[in-house]
């Protein structure tokens, strides 16, 4: 199937591993021209190569901190200036740490506020004026199922998380009128940093690693945990042309986990 985005310009943030590292990659083998960050330069260069390698696009790779606006600001800049325009923006950052609202903190809600929600704004204002220009855009959000149903002992995520949810939708109302649509992907378990940090808290609490994948494996209904190129497919659809007349929606990657009907 040609998802028709051969040639689009696609931001990912936060794609050195993991979740975003994947839909950079399947964005790149898609044709995409693929421009991606972390904090660690080093690190950042060498995925923008090895995404080159395996896809044969273009793909640029800086170091940002999405945490700020400056950093942002001068990234959405740089992918401009070498290929004039943007088609595509996936939001994304690292995951709030492991808390229960009695262990949370005052500077860590502003701290995780502003990692996890102003990063989006900030993106979304940064980028926004080359996706009208275009009539054309796709902007989506790696949020996580815990928007669906709050997860145990994460606090910030399943209070934070909301507010982006919130935004998108009201950004598909605003954004329509000029091609853009605007989603949120929800994943749940699956195999990364983000799921390491909660099993080290299960970990500290007594459980056995093996156990505790062994008890989510269980519960999952299609029977595994998972990988993050399952994430990417979706985001893959959600970003192309033949998802035009989907917009403002938040759709779980959880394997079925989510038992509600909305």
């Amino acid at each position: 199937m040609d998802l028709e985005i051969k040639n689009k310009v696609a931001i990912v943030f936060a794609a050195s591993k993991g979740l975003g590292k994947a839909a950079a990659l399947a964005l790149a083998k898609e044709g995409c021209r693929v421009a991606i960050c972390s904090r660690d330069a080093k690190k950042i260069e060498r995925v923008a190569g090895e995404i080159e390698a395996i896809s044969g696009s273009a793909v640029l790779g800086r170091a940002v901190d999405v945490g700020k606006k400056e950093d942002i600001d001068r990234f959405i800049k740089n992918v401009v200036d070498r290929w004039g325009t943007i088609d595509i923006l996936v939001n994304n950052a690292g995951g709030p740490l492991v808390a229960t609202f009695e262990q949370s903190q005052d500077d860590e809600w502003l701290k995780w506020y502003n990692l996890t929600f102003m990063s989006v704004v900030r993106a979304v204002k940064a980028a926004l004026p080359f996706l009208k220009q275009n009539n054309w855009g796709r902007i989506i959000n790696i949020t996580s199922s815990s928007v669906k149903a709050p997860i145990e002992s994460l606090v910030y995520s399943n209070s934070i998380r909301l507010a982006v949810v919130g935004l998108a939708k009201t950004l598909s109302r605003e954004l329509g009128q000029y091609g853009i649509t605007v989603h949120n992907v929800a994943p749940g378990y699956h195999l990364t940093d983000g799921l390491e940090r909660i099993i080290d808290n299960r970990v500290e609490q007594g459980q056995k690693r093996e156990d505790v994948l062994n008890e989510w494996s269980q519960n999952i209904p299609v029977g595994r945990i998972g990988e993050p190129e399952d994430l990417a497919a979706l985001i893959t659809f959600l970003a192309s042309g033949k998802a035009g007349y989907m917009s403002g929606t938040t759709i779980s990657v959880d394997g079925g986990l989510y038992a509600g009907t909305l």
